[in-house]
C-alpha cells in the first residue's frame, strides 16, 4: 500500500449529507470542510516529498539512521499498545457537548430518552442554523494535524482525511458518511453543531487517529475499500482499539464490516447514528466477539423509523441479555440529530471499557 497527498478538495466531489428529509430539519448539508493537503517543510515542493528506497543499500551514513528510525517506530507501537489498555479520553468542551436532560431510561441505563429541543440545540447553538456553529464550540487549530491522503490498495484507491497520529495511535475512530456524502462531511468543523470538530480534537489530544474516507458505494466494493483502510492503519497502530461510526446509509458498511471474517475481528465498537439495522449482525464475527454497539436515533426520523431501530436493539438483548449495547433516543429529533448530539467522549469511553 502507498500514500500520496491530495490537492485541496475544493475542486473535488462536492460534499453532501444524509438523505433529504424535508420539510423536517434533518441537517443535511456539509460545507467548509477545511481539508488540507499534508504539510510540507520549508522550501519543499509537492514532488520533493518521497519515501526512502525500499530495496538495495542505504546511502553511506544512513544505515544507522534507518535503524534508529525503525527502533523509534517500534517504541511508538509499544507505547500505543500499553496506552490503549488504560486509555480514557480526556475532556474536550464537555460542558458544551454534554447530553440534555434525561426524560426516561430503561434496561439498567442502557436505553435512554433525552430531551432534545430544536430551538435550543440548533437555533441557540448555531450562529447560522445548521451551517455554522458558534465559535465557542470549536477549536479549528486541530487542522494543523489534518491531512488529505490517498491510500493505494488492492481494492482501489481510498481517499481519506486523517487527523492525528497515522502511526502508533492509541485509538482509531472512523466516520462513514451517508448517501450523497463525501470524506469532507466528517471533518467539517462548523456543521452538525461542531460535533465533528470535537471528535477531531478528542483524537488529536489523546494520541489517537480520526479517519473520514470516501468510498464508491454502500455495497461490497465500498466495504472492501473501508476494510483495506482499516487493515492499513491497524498495521501502523497495532495497539489501537478501532471504532467505526456510521451515519444513515453508512450503516450498511458498518454491518458489512461486522460480518467480515477479518474486519469483524479488527473492529472494537460500532456507532450507528440515524442509521439502519441488519439482523445478520446476530450471527456475525463481531457479535460473537461481543463488540459494543451504540445506537443514536431521532424519534422523528422519517428515513429510518426509530421503532424499527429500537426493535433491533431489543433483539440483540433478547439473544444475549448482557450484550454491551446502548440506545439513545433523541425525543423530537430528526434524521441528522444523532450526528449533532452524540457525546463522542462518553460513548467512546464506555466502549473502551467493553471492547474485546
Amino acid at each position: 500500500m502507498a500514500f500520496r497527498s491530495l490537492p485541496p478538495t475544493s475542486a473535488l466531489i462536492p460534499p453532501s449529507g444524509l438523505p433529504a428529509i424535508s420539510p423536517s430539519r434533518g441537517e443535511i448539508g456539509s460545507f467548509d470542510g477545511g481539508v488540507r493537503p499534508a504539510a510540507l517543510g520549508g522550501g519543499e515542493k509537492q514532488g520533493d516529498v518521497q519515501s526512502p528506497p525500499l530495496r538495495g543499500r542505504w546511502p553511506a551514513g544512513q544505515r544507522g539512521a534507518s535503524t534508529l528510525h525503525a527502533f523509534l517506530i517500534w517504541l511508538s507501537f509499544l507505547f500505543s499498545a500499553v496506552h490503549a489498555e488504560a486509555l480514557e479520553l480526556k475532556p474536550f468542551k464537555d460542558d458544551l457537548f454534554g447530553y440534555p436532560a434525561t426524560l426516561s431510561s430503561g434496561d439498567n441505563g442502557a436505553y435512554t430518552i433525552l430531551d432534545y429541543r430544536e430551538m435550543r440545540d440548533i437555533n441557540q447553538r448555531d450562529e447560522v442554523p445548521e451551517k455554522r456553529v458558534r465559535a465557542q464550540y470549536t477549536d479549528p487549530g486541530v487542522r494543523k494535524v489534518q491531512q488529505d491522503l490517498m491510500l493505494k490498495t488492492d481494492a482501489g484507491d481510498v481517499r481519506h482525511v486523517a487527523v492525528g497520529k497515522t502511526e502508533g495511535a492509541a485509538i482509531i475512530v472512523l466516520y462513514l458518511h451517508g448517501q450523497g456524502g463525501s470524506r469532507k462531511q466528517g471533518v467539517d468543523d462548523f456543521t452538525f453543531g461542531g460535533n465533528f470538530n470535537r471528535i477531531k480534537n478528542l483524537m488529536a489530544e489523546n494520541g489517537g487517529l480520526y479517519l473520514s474516507p470516501d468510498f464508491p458505494d454502500f455495497g461490497d466494493k465500498g466495504a472492501a475499500q473501508v476494510a483495506a483502510l482499516i487493515d492499513h492503519y491497524a498495521e501502523t497502530s497495532p495497539g489501537a482499539k478501532i471504532f467505526v461510526a456510521c451515519g444513515s446509509m453508512g450503516g450498511m458498511l458498518c454491518w458489512k464490516l461486522a460480518a467480515g471474517r477479518d474486519t469483524g475481528g479488527h473492529i472494537n465498537g460500532l456507532l450507528l447514528l440515524g442509521s439502519l439495522w441488519d439482523d445478520s449482525f446476530l450471527t456475525s464475527p463481531a457479535f460473537k466477539r461481543r463488540v459494543p454497539v451504540f445506537f443514536g436515533q431521532g424519534s422523528h426520523d422519517v428515513v429510518f423509523p426509530v421503532e424499527k431501530q429500537e426493535a433491533f436493539y431489543r433483539s440483540i438483548l433478547a439473544k444475549s441479555k448482557a450484550y454491551p449495547t446502548r440506545f439513545v433516543r433523541f425525543e423530537t429529533g430528526t434524521h441528522g440529530t444523532p450526528i449533532r448530539m452524540v457525546d463522542w467522549r462518553g460513548t467512546l469511553n464506555w466502549m473502551l471499557t467493553k471492547a474485546p
